[in-house]
């Protein structure tokens, strides 16, 4: 038995490893072989004196990457095919959302019968999780717990070696529904202000900024830093690779559970907003619901690694894009439940209100939410003067989250119209929005 160190360009997540190691295993004579993305580094294990070189590079390349030594990074890459393929990649990002637009795919509120209304946006974050941050994270413990159950079962049928990504995803799904519930209630009891909910959306913005930026691979510097699971917890959990610990279901099923703790920016977006909901079971089905949607892309891991097989650089990339938009979506909506982001609707306040009628020495305020958010978004008040406020939704969506923090108002608003009765004592702004930020609107009082 000999060994051969290679250098190895281009690797940055737990994904890059497995793509280059399936390939250099398929070479005639080696056993095994150990890559680390963070050293640019693959040993290969092999019986007989002589490994031959062109296999290994014609391996390599197959796998989409290059032999060779890592040199000082630069800040920007001066590969000119990375800024060719990016730019391919936003033209089909594009493309995509042209598509995905006129076939009213991004409409968020396309499910109206139902009490949860996050919900539709809250599992589109996790179909796009699933491709990205969750499979660089949990697509290593996916493929590792596989691979430890065809070691065991070799003769199994095709069937049979799907059933670990099935019982991973299963026990994925429960604890997040379980866990989800529990810091729903612990949000019942302990309810983050708007800053400070805000604050964090956006630092959970920055990281995914960073994220995007790493897998585009522009910025070489960024991309070396990896955010991929540690081999110590890898190792300490039991679920190596080459672990030679047996397979069992249970153990998938225990490992799809421990993934709720992965330090994923979307699924730390996701529970802080369960946080919100204040409620075991909205908070549960939330977090159930965006663990349901990284299930595509884990379930299809084996399908998507072999089909990115020699177009990893741009697979990436597009993902990459992907992600940074939601950052920027995430960082957009943070800073307005901050307050720190300027409101243009603020521009058109008005003395006499019309949306404003006096019965009985009462301000009513009648506030319909649709599609497009709140109607009307901006309405002025007089100080002092009691206020009915009616509320009510007519179009579920994420705006049915309403938290006005001012007024102490965090609810879930349905067909039923609500009302909400109080008196503004003070002069100024009363900011409101969805709990995520994505739709908001402002009382001015006079």
């Amino acid at each position: 038995m000999n060994t051969k160190t290679i250098s190895i360009k281009g690797m940055h997540c737990k994904s890059c490893e497995l793509l280059i190691e399936d390939e250099l295993k398929n070479i005639e004579g080696v056993t095994s072989v150990d890559i680390s993305h963070r050293a640019g580094t693959a040993v290969v294990h092999f019986e007989g004196s002589h490994l031959n070189q062109n296999d290994v590079v014609s391996a390599v390349k197959k796998a989409g990457y290059e032999i060779g030594s890592t040199e000082k990074l630069p800040f920007f890459t001066r590969n000119a095919n990375d800024y060719i393929e990016l730019g391919f990649s936003a033209v089909i990002l594009i493309l995509l959302y042209l598509i995905a637009k006129s076939f009213g795919l991004l409409d968020l509120s396309f499910v109206k019968s139902n009490n949860f209304a996050s919900l539709p946006v809250v599992f589109l974050v996790g179909l796009t999780a699933g491709v990205s941050t969750c499979m660089a994270l949990v697509g290593g413990l996916v493929l590792g717990v596989a691979s430890r159950f065809s070691q065991d079962n070799p003769n199994a049928s095709t069937g049979k070696k799907f059933m670990p990504h099935i019982f991973f995803n299963i026990g994925r799904i429960i604890s997040f529904f379980l866990l989800g519930g529990i810091i729903g209630l612990i949000g019942s009891a302990f309810q983050l202000s708007l800053t400070i909910t805000g604050a964090l959306i956006v630092l959970v913005g920055i990281s995914m900024i960073i994220l995007g930026l790493q897998l585009t691979n522009i910025f070489p510097r960024i991309s070396a830093t990896s955010i991929t699971l540690p081999k110590g917890i890898s190792k300490f959990l039991g679920i190596s690779t080459h672990t030679t610990q047996s397979y069992s279901h249970k153990g998938a099923l225990m490992m799809g559970a421990l993934t709720f703790f992965v330090p994923c920016g979307f699924t730390q977006a996701i529970q802080l907003y369960a946080m919100t909901t204040g409620s075991f079971v909205t908070g549960g089905i939330t977090m159930a619901v965006f663990a349901l949607g990284t299930t595509p892309g884990l379930l299809s891991l084996g399908g998507v690694t072999s089909f990115i097989k020699g177009k990893s650089s741009l697979f990436f990339k597009l993902v990459g894009l992907v992600v940074i938009a939601m950052a920027l979506f995430t960082i957009s909506n943070g800073l307005t439940l901050a307050g720190l982001k300027n409101n243009k609707i603020k521009n058109s306040i008005r003395i006499d209100d019309p949306n404003v009628k006096m019965e009985n020495g009462i301000q009513v305020v009648h506030m319909v939410q649709d599609a497009q958010g709140y109607t009307p978004k901006l309405f002025t008040l007089k100080k002092n003067v009691p206020v009915k406020w009616y509320m009510k939704s007519i179009y579920p969506s994420c705006a049915s989250s309403i938290i006005v923090e001012k007024l102490n108002i965090r609810t879930l608003l349905t067909e039923k119209e609500q009302v909400f009765d109080f008196t503004p004592k003070e002069a100024g702004e009363i900011p409101f929005s969805c709990s995520m930020g994505m739709y908001s609107g402002v009382i001015n009082v006079q």
